[in-house]
């Protein structure tokens, strides 16, 4: 049998004691009510066969306070409240060696809970430093953006500037071809 398992088995007691353990008080606190009985800490405590503590506990300790509300409406508007918590009774070594277990496992649980959230937290901690802040990056891409549209100018300015040359070159291409073809018929006249 594995520590895992053995650990489930005794959360799976733990767990149906303290079921078993509540439902009692409940049944000692429906029974005082009805008998008449007053009900107090220690009075369902004693019935139940349970700690005092135990009838302090959240899901206890409503049933008791309501029971006795119902109680001093009943009868008489003075009715007592509730006595201090007793000592817990002491624990047997199977109660301590199952709280340990438990402690233990939980412990292990919250270590690698704490490992995982530093380990987030270092990468976190990790960006934000070798990461460049927002406003630097804004600045950057409105610089980027105002350097793309100069270069886009300049490339336009240059296209128009080539258009023109090209032309040009064709003007004179054309100027060039009609130079020499009167060059060739005055030769062809004067050797005539």
């Amino acid at each position: 049998m594995t520590t895992t398992t053995r650990t489930r088995a005794m959360l799976a007691a733990r767990a149906k004691d303290s079921h078993d353990k509540r439902q009692r008080a409940l049944a000692a606190v429906h029974a005082l009510e009805a008998a008449g009985a007053p009900v107090t800490a220690t009075a369902v405590a004693t019935a139940a066969g349970v700690s005092t503590w135990l009838i302090y506990a959240d899901g206890i300790r409503e049933h008791v306070q309501a029971a006795r509300h119902r109680q001093a409406e009943s009868c008489e508007p003075g009715a007592g409240h509730a006595a201090p918590p007793a000592p817990a009774e002491p624990t047997s070594q199977d109660s301590l060696r199952t709280d340990l277990a438990i402690a233990r496992d939980e412990i292990r649980r919250l270590r690698a809970e704490r490992d995982k959230l530093l380990g987030r937290l270092r990468l976190q901690l990790g960006a934000e430093i070798e990461g460049p802040e927002r406003a630097e990056l804004i600045a950057r891409v409105a610089t980027l953006e105002t350097t793309s549209r100069q270069l886009a100018a300049e490339r336009d300015a240059r296209a128009a500037e080539a258009s023109h040359a090209q032309r040009q070159v064709r003007e004179l291409e054309d100027e060039l071809t009609a130079a020499r073809e009167s060059l060739r018929r005055v030769i062809r006249q004067a050797n005539q």
